[in-house]
């Protein structure tokens, strides 16, 4: 039994597999290949790609899947090992686990950190929880990494750029209202890395890096692959000759959990929005986001409505991709 919670598990040629599938699933899109699979997915936050696409996907290859969502239409449900259940939560992960393994085929769970202790949040409790009872595979539907939006940034960058090696890929912060999840930089540095590409992380301040985890792991990939990994602060260096531009805001990790202080650090940086003038720096860069998007406060309308936004493009491959893995987590092969 395998699970999908990082790529990081995963080889470059296992990964490549999937969205050669994925391709291929594009133009068969209805089969019976699933029938009489289910998925369940536990969703703890908000979702529209997310669950639209696999509640899709699995119907059109003939499987069924049920969403919860625990504390609203499910019981909520304790993660912590040798908890004292006297609060809200009715029952614990150790038994929703089995009982779900015992009724379905493949369990999805969103989670996502909870923004007080990135020391306690980079830990992945709640995944590894579920992973540590379950008996069929897991899906990371997004916690610390989203591993399913690599999925689709690839597929998506293979789309219309063909063989990412060599290619400059620039995955830069943008300012946002509040702080959010570093899950989907962290993904985009580890794909790009991944596959060969000269990545490199536009970040405002030094207090914007990832975790070192993330940057180190980066490193390495790319050393195996053949690519680049750097880290800038400078917005002209970062766009310059990039073949493809990744946009994405999240929190300061030094002051993570303290949101006021954070906002006072990054006000000054609203300078980053990616607009036509940056993009005039590219070597003709496709733009892209894993969405939602603020307008005109990540990206300004004429990014967003220019023929080199292939944000949908993405969206929609994520229905393809987690088609593909479903088939090769739940046996149908890919």
């Amino acid at each position: 039994m395998r699970h999908f919670v990082s790529t990081v598990d995963w080889t470059r040629s296992e990964l490549q597999g999937i969205l050669d599938s994925a391709h291929r699933l594009r133009s068969a899109p209805v089969s019976r290949a699933l029938e009489g699979k289910t998925i369940a997915l536990l969703f703890l936050n908000p979702s529209l790609r997310t669950r639209t696409s696999f509640e899709t996907g699995i119907f059109q290859m003939g499987g069924h899947a049920v969403v919860l969502e625990p504390g609203k239409g499910a019981w909520g449900i304790e993660f912590k090992e040798g908890a004292v259940m006297d609060g809200e939560e009715e029952e614990h992960i150790a038994e929703v686990a089995r009982v779900l393994s015992r009724y379905t085929d493949l369990i999805g769970l969103r989670a996502f950190p909870l923004f007080q202790d990135w020391e306690v949040d980079r830990e992945d409790r709640v995944l590894s929880a579920l992973t540590r009872y379950a008996e069929v595979p897991v899906v990371n539907m997004e916690t610390i990494v989203h591993p399913c939006q690599e999925l689709a940034f690839m597929r998506t960058i293979q789309d219309h750029l063909g063989a990412p090696d060599g290619r400059k890929l620039l995955v830069t912060w943008t300012w946002h209202p509040r702080p959010l999840n570093t899950a989907v930089a962290n993904s985009g540095i580890l794909m790009g890395t991944r596959f060969g590409m000269q990545v490199t992380l536009l970040i405002p301040d030094e207090a914007y890096h990832l975790d070192p985890y993330y940057l180190e792991t980066a490193k390495r990939q790319a050393k195996e692959s053949g690519g680049d990994f750097s880290v800038t602060t400078d917005l002209e260096e970062g766009y310059r000759d990039a073949d493809w531009v990744y946009a994405k805001s999240w929190g300061a990790l030094p002051l993570y959990g303290r949101p006021d202080e954070e906002a006072r650090l990054r006000e000054p940086f609203r300078h980053f929005i990616v607009d036509e003038e940056k993009m005039s720096l590219t070597r003709g860069a496709h733009f892209s986001h894993c969405l939602p998007l603020r307008r005109n406060v990540k990206a300004t309308d004429g990014v967003m409505d220019s023929p080199a936004c292939v944000a949908v493009d993405e969206a929609e491959n994520r229905l393809h991709v987690q088609k593909a893995l479903m088939l090769e987590l739940m046996g149908g092969g890919s």
